[in-house]
């Protein structure tokens, strides 16, 4: 036995999920490994035949308090806890009939899942774990002679362990243990204190704990020289975390960013209202739009910005059909992303090796809450997601021409994309399609511009004969400052507008709208995305 190598004589194991339990406690058992165990899971092993010792025979005192309190005891915590190349340790252990224990398997109440299918306060309360907590810092401290087990999925690597070892575990594995065991329960305190930071309705905790499980470990960040992992936050939201992929390379980090602005963009529109499609390049809109069929959505969406489709991902509302697919089959695309693909869409794309694609288990909903976490040097910017939203009822009408209805409708499309777009943002729509964007400027000006110059650029590749920003609505993320982006949209063609309002020089704007014969809206809320 090397100095870092010790073996594994009594084991203690308490879970609430039981997946893997009878397996593993057989395995140890093989081995020799004595069993101490509480309630329920003592009670799974003896039914499995294993002999088992109650904790309660070791400490000397019956679970009690409904079961809150049966490890918490100097006999359980001082076998986690004794150095056992310390003499007054071990002679203390000695003198008070402490057995050492060697092995800690727990994983605690079911807090999350409770959270998960909200709970009632009081329920919440009861599925706090207390003891197993206590256990595993314990268990995590002393690494250096004991193993600590908290997931199910370290079961195996345990036992492969032993099987290397004969019986012993190293010190870099116990330390490994260790790791997991207290981001454990860091995770698990933190949903406890978010939770009860809702529950209370503050709004502002002097302390915000965030926490994640990792799902894939990536090649690389945004950039090859730049590590990265994803982790989900144990959230069911439907989306790229709760995806399942069919077939395509590995998901990058970039890839993982983009099709998540994908998803969430065309989650805006309801299948009810017709299928949809979204095509994302660099995080922001490429093409957005909305028609009868699915495959007539995204051919519309990619007349808006060929160029920049190429590469792109692809968002859809509804089921992928072997139509639409094979549409999207005819460029390079990197993900595409749906809330189904049938048979014929699998086929079509079977045949296309590097393309990743996506089924979500239905629309992400764009009305839900939650909170946004952005980095920033030495801290966290924590925000509400962007959840408004605007119905036409909402919007009130400030020119002198009220829209028409088709006007009224593409606005109202309009102002969903440019909430998804990066600010300043400026996004020109007709007949329910994006035909120009324009994202990220300094000046709204520049964006307006931008925008009109890309749907000029399509009329020419197209073979049309005007712009076809000529008669689109145009929605701008935040208001007006200046008449002068209002003009350059009305320059390109645009003939309604909707935007936030607010501005000092509304009047202004307004006067400058009536003048061009534009019709306007103002919606009261703003979108910037930076």
């Amino acid at each position: 036995m090397t100095a870092d190598l010790h073996p594994i004589r009594r084991a203690l194991l308490s879970v609430s999920d039981k997946t893997g339990l009878i397996e593993l406690a057989q395995a140890l058992a093989a081995r020799g490994v004595e069993l101490l165990s509480t309630g329920g899971t003592a009670r799974a092993m003896r039914e499995a035949g294993l002999t088992v010792k109650d904790v309660a025979d070791v400490t000397g005192f019956p679970e009690m308090m409904d079961g809150r309190v049966k490890t918490l005891h100097p006999a359980v915590h001082g076998g986690l806890l004794a150095l056992r190349d310390n003499e007054a340790h071990m002679g203390a252990a000695t003198a008070h009939g402490i057995p050492e224990i060697d092995l800690l398997v727990v994983n605690l109440y079911p807090f999350e899942d409770a959270l998960a299918r909200g709970a009632a306060y009081d329920e919440m309360i009861e599925n706090i774990d207390i003891g197993g907590p206590a256990m595993i810092r314990a268990a995590a401290k002393n690494h250096r002679f004991v193993n600590v087990v908290v997931d199910v999925e370290d079961y195996a690597p345990l036992l492969a362990e032993l099987e290397a070892h004969d019986g012993q575990t190293s010190y870099t594995f116990r330390q490994r243990l260790a790791q997991v065991a207290y981001a454990r329960t860091g995770a698990y305190d933190a949903a406890v204190s978010g939770w009860m930071a809702d529950a209370i309705g503050e709004t502002a905790p002097r302390r915000r704990v965030v926490a994640g499980k990792l799902a894939q470990t990536l090649r690389y960040g945004e950039n090859p020289h730049q590590q990265a992992a994803f982790y989900t936050d144990g959230t069911d939201r439907p989306g790229i975390s709760t995806a399942q992929q069919l077939q395509g390379k590995e998901l990058s980090y970039n890839n993982i960013n983009d099709t998540d602005a994908a998803f969430e963009l065309v989650s805006e529109f309801l299948p009810i209202d017709g299928p949809a499609c979204a095509i994302i390049k660099h995080a922001n809109p490429c093409g957005v739009a909305r028609a009868s069929t699915l495959k007539e959505a995204y051919t519309r969406a990619f007349d808006c910005d060929r160029t920049s489709a190429f590469g792109g991902i692809v968002a859809l509302n509804t089921i992928l059909d072997a139509e639409t697919a094979a549409e999207i089959a005819k460029i390079f695309t990197e993900v595409v992303i749906a809330p189904g693909a049938d048979q014929g869409a699998r086929d079509i794309f079977a045949a296309k090796k590097n393309l990743r694609l996506l089924v979500a288990p239905g629309l992400a909903n764009p009305a839900a809450g939650g909170l946004a976490f952005k980095q920033v040097s030495g801290g966290l910017l924590v925000q509400d997601k962007d959840n408004g939203r605007v119905a036409a009822d909402d919007l009130k009408v400030v020119t002198k021409r009220t829209p028409s209805d088709a006007e009224m409708a593409d606005l109202v499309f309009a102002w969903k994309v440019a909430k998804h777009v990066k600010s300043n943002a400026i996004v020109y729509v007709k007949d329910g399609a994006t035909v120009g964007v324009g994202a990220g400027q300094m000046s709204r000006v520049d964006s307006s511009t931008i925008a009109a110059l890309k749907a000029g650029r399509m009329a020419r590749e197209m073979g049309l004969d005007e712009t076809p920003a000529k008669g689109s609505v145009v929605a701008s993320d935040a208001f007006f400052p200046f008449a002068d982006g209002l003009l350059a949209a009305a320059e390109a063609g645009a003939t309604a507008v909707i935007q936030p309002g607010g501005s000092m020089r509304d009047d202004e704007v307004i006067a400058a709208a009536d003048e061009a014969g534009l019709a306007m809206v103002f919606t009261g809320m703003r979108h910037f995305r930076h």
